[in-house]
């Protein structure tokens, strides 16, 4: 059997960052969670909120394990299936990618042990700092692997010598084009994919009428995140969106499933993107509105997929619905919010049955959203591994497909053993719920109603 070791290795890739992505999205956020947790508890003294703390944070470690172990994965890929890529760049991406081992991962690592073991050995303020020193890791951690990412999409800073690129300015390589965009789309996804998670879990609890009090504390916390950065991420995709005009054409043409060149362009709902014809079936869309969106013009000329050579463009398909995807979920999100928000003001936020069970049905939006977003992002960049420099068939090691297809179904072996155990200790611990430190502290059953910041009147809060 004659297998294309080019096509194996990037779905390995595929497959493994695709495990991988899930675990630092969610860590992200949580991380950042559990410090506001520590600090409404060193402010209020309510055994609640350290009740909560404790555990998120045994889901936080499950999470970060698994996170870490998908991590290293990826790192030998580059060696094994990508050797001409890290010939060729390993003088610019290498760097990157050590600076996020060195100021990112030994800060998460070291002072994780004082998350999770230190709170009975150390004081509470150095245990808070240690809490909050993680999550800011966590966020130094993504700015070093998205300014490598964002490189190979929008290259800058480098020269070429001897057909090797080398590092001619730190701060254009850094800061490129694309990276304060993507910094800033993915952080507010990871926070967004953490918070209808914490939402979820307490939307669950809620309608089984267990955990009242903390249930509603997760339940109203997320729910006032969510208000604020569901809508705020609507505007910072615009701006991403934007960008992606002006630098990678190709992949907004495939985003949006357009072909000639030109304006008054409608904004495609649905439509079956037909490659080898060159046109879309059944399409359902807006009119004008694709080029009022990505020109901010009614009449907007946007740039069509014909105006590039067919070997020049990414698979249409995969993009096109991987981003429509992505915008539907973001959509579901902000209702939510607003639903959220009309609830509360009414006095009815907990006490809703179909809001509540949608919260629930909603704890995998954010997952799936940041994995539609990552397909859109490294499809749409196809063929190129750098854009524009570097074809991905160039940067693919010379191995036979035959190794890779072998190594390929071992990883889905592994995986599917690993993270179905991680998962399902996970959601142990969810339906177990937040268990107070004893009966004497705090009754986490009660069916008193919580007061929390915010709410709309005292019987609702």
């Amino acid at each position: 059997m004659d297998f294309d070791p080019v096509l194996l290795a990037r779905i390995q890739f595929a497959f493994t960052i695709s495990f991988h992505i899930i675990f630092p999205a969610f860590t992200i956020g949580l991380a950042s969670y559990l410090a506001m947790l520590e600090f409404l508890w060193l402010r209020t003294r309510k055994p609640v909120y350290k009740n909560l703390y404790k555990f998120w944070l045994k889901i936080f470690a499950v999470s970060f394990g698994m996170g870490v172990v998908s991590g290293i994965v990826l790192s030998y890929q580059f060696g094994t299936n990508w050797s001409g890529f890290s010939h060729l760049v390993g003088n610019v991406l290498g760097p990157l990618l050590a600076y996020e081992v060195l100021t990112a991962f030994f800060l998460e690592a070291s002072f994780l042990g004082i998350m999770l073991f230190g709170w009975e050995r150390v004081g509470d303020r150095l245990h808070f700092a240690s809490t909050c020193i993680v999550a800011v890791g966590t966020l130094i951690s993504a700015f070093w692997i998205l300014a490598a990412n964002s490189w190979m999409h929008t290259p800058a800073g480098y020269e070429i010598k001897d057909g090797l690129y080398y590092a001619q300015d730190w701060l254009k390589i850094i800061f490129n084009p694309s990276f304060p965009y993507r910094f800033t789309h993915m952080i507010v996804a990871a926070y967004l994919t953490t918070a209808f998670t914490v939402i979820g879990v307490g939307a669950w609890h809620l309608l089984r009428r267990s955990h009242e009090e903390p249930a509603r504390v997760m339940f109203s916390m997320g729910l006032w995140f969510v208000l604020l950065f569901a809508p705020a991420q609507l505007f910072i995709g615009d701006l991403h969106g934007l960008n992606v005009r002006d630098m990678q054409p190709a992949k907004l043409a495939a985003m949006e499933g357009h072909w000639e060149t030109g304006g008054n362009v409608p904004l495609l709902l649905f439509a079956w993107p037909d490659e080898e014809a060159e046109e879309n079936h059944f399409e359902i869309g807006i009119p004008s509105a694709a080029s009022l969106i990505i020109t901010h013009s009614m009449d907007g000329e946007v740039v069509g997929l014909k105006d590039f050579a067919p070997e020049d463009r990414p698979p249409v398909a995969i993009v096109f619905w991987s981003f429509r995807i992505m915008v539907g979920l973001g959509t579901l999100m902000i209702f939510i919010a607003l639903a959220g928000a009309a609830l509360r003001f009414r006095g009815k936020v907990y006490t809703t049955p179909w809001f509540l069970k949608l919260a629930v049905i909603s704890i995998p939006s954010g997952f799936i959203a940041v994995l539609a977003g990552w397909f859109v992002t490294e499809v749409g960049r196809q063929p190129y591994i750098v854009y524009g420099l570097i074809r991905t068939i160039e940067a693919a090691s010379p191995v036979p497909g035959s190794s890779i297809a072998v190594s390929l179904a071992l990883f889905v072996v592994t995986y599917g053993i690993v993270f179905t155990a991680g998962t399902y200790y996970i959601v142990k611990l969810v339906r177990r719920g937040p268990v107070g430190e004893d009966s004497a502290e705090t009754d986490l059953t009660s069916r008193q109603p919580h007061v929390f910041p915010g709410s709309a009147s005292k019987r609702e809060a």
